[in-house]
């Protein structure tokens, strides 16, 4: 085991009972097969796999009702799974449970463009809707790198590039509806812009990572797509440089769409992994969306502040291919890195300080990294403040571990000591559990499991993650 075992890890035995309840209702959408539940008790984490005893294919909301008030009938965990692309350990089962897998529930169930809106199910992918929607002239703005389930990225608060002009799934989610751990069915929202009617259900549920309740349904706020676009990528002499244009131009109020940084070890796994020629130095990728006149106007700004800082060369990429090939080799940075150190896997990591400190947290961070002579790179959202570190570590040497973790855990602390969080987008998980009562201090998450024991007091609902019980 690469990460010890939390405290509250205690197995529980799948009952002969409930499986066969399980069995007569779904028949053979249920599975007990080692393959099935080994591909459900994995994520993109450094831990190993902790496999649930059963895989549910669900198929509609009521079916995943039924599913859970049976489960909490018999106080048996539950896990909701969407791609399992996370990164802090969401969808493993810690103390056994039912994965109930809701990638086949992948239906946009309307679309509204009057309104800009869309609801649909939680198994339909980012990707997916955009393609749907794509003949309305709208598109939905988030995008975390992979191609994850809308209904992972709003249990996880998901945000990604586009995140400093757009947002992140808090704002724009407007509508959930959610399966309760006793099995009810309740809706938390309308399609309504903004409303002052009781408690905010669908912020508490958005970013709850699958403790408080499973999401079925989920409806967004969606976007004009823009009338020009122009991305521009610049290297810069140091790190410094770079992130110092990022503040300055958010400073300014340039309203950029994405404007996504890496350092030198990430540009040149890029180049390795998708035949790039980009100069191996830190570097800024930007993304300009508006009218032709303001995107022209922003992006020759930005140019201007860039060269103040001594950008290497501001190369525009105007051809929709060329942004295309541009931003695909930015998400695959992540499996790009892991060829620094072949064999290796992954400790990815994220914090978020507000961005006059930006440059302070980062360049402390890469410095701490190179102090260690952990194989690493760091890239990032920085026009929000937020950034990842990926640590390539060896699993099976224990020191290895050991030392990104700690690297880690001042990173953190760091982050939180200028008035940042922990994560900006990855979320709690298993791995983050202690940071999160650093950020907000025991009050906070005493007030935090007070709200998972009345809305789940059997525990059933993804145990172990985020807060202990």
């Amino acid at each position: 085991m690469n990460h010890p075992v939390p405290p509250n890890a205690l197995r529980r035995e799948l009952p002969a009972e409930l499986l066969a309840e399980l069995r007569e209702i779904f028949a053979d959408r249920l599975s007990t097969a080692q393959a099935i539940r080994e591909h459900h008790g994995r994520d993109e984490s450094s831990y190993d796999p902790m496999l649930p005893d059963a895989v549910l294919f669900a198929h509609s909301t009521d079916e995943v009702a039924r599913a859970v008030a049976l489960c909490n009938r018999y106080k048996f965990p539950v896990i909701a799974f969407g791609t399992g692309t996370s990164l802090e350990g969401h969808v493993l089962a810690l103390q056994g449970g039912l994965s109930i897998d809701v990638s086949q529930m992948n239906a946009v169930l309307a679309v509204n463009p009057e309104d800009l809106t869309v609801t649909v199910q939680p198994g339909v992918t980012r990707k997916q809707l955009n393609v749907e929607i794509k003949d309305t002239g709208l598109f939905f703005p988030i995008d975390p790198g992979a191609d994850a389930s809308i209904g992972g990225m709003a249990a996880t608060r998901a945000s990604g590039t586009n995140a400093v002009r757009y947002g992140t799934m808090r704002e724009n989610v407007l509508a959930l509806t959610v399966v309760t751990a006793e099995g009810k069915i309740i809706k938390t929202g309308t399609r309504a812009k903004k409303s002052s009617a009781g408690y905010d259900l669908t912020r508490l549920f958005v970013g709850s990572e699958g403790t408080l309740g499973i999401i079925t349904e989920i409806t967004l706020k969606i976007y004009p797509q823009p009338e020009a676009l122009s991305a521009a990528v610049c290297s810069f002499p140091d790190i410094g440089s770079a992130i110092n244009t990022v503040i300055q131009t958010i400073q300014m109020g340039v309203p950029v769409a994405r404007v996504e940084f890496l350092d030198e070890n990430g540009v040149r796994a890029l180049n390795k992994h998708d035949k790039l020629t980009l100069p191996e130095k830190p570097l800024l990728l930007f993304e300009f969306h508006g009218s032709e006149h303001g995107v022209k106007e922003q992006a020759e700004l930005v140019q201007q502040i860039a060269d103040e800082h001594g950008a290497i060369g501001f190369e525009w990429a105007t051809r929709p291919e060329d942004r295309s090939r541009l931003w695909q080799a930015r998400h695959n940075a992540y499996f790009a890195l892991l060829q620094l150190r072949p064999g290796s896997r992954a400790i990815a990591t994220d914090c978020c300080v507000p961005i006059s400190r930006l440059a302070d947290c980062l360049l402390d961070t890469k410095a701490d990294c190179e102090r260690e002579n952990i194989v690493h790179g760091i890239v990032g959202h920085v026009g929000d403040g937020n950034f990842h570190v990926q640590m390539m570590v060896d699993t099976s040497d224990p020191a290895d571990v050991a030392r990104a973790e700690a690297v880690n855990e001042r990173m953190v602390a760091r982050a939180i000591a200028m008035d940042g969080t922990c994560t900006g987008e990855h979320g709690i998980g298993l791995h983050k559990i202690d940071f999160l009562i650093q950020e907000h201090g025991e009050g906070a998450v005493d007030l935090m499991r007070s709200i998972k024991h009345a809305l789940d007091p059997n525990n059933i609902l993804n145990p172990g993650k985020v807060i202990r019980w």
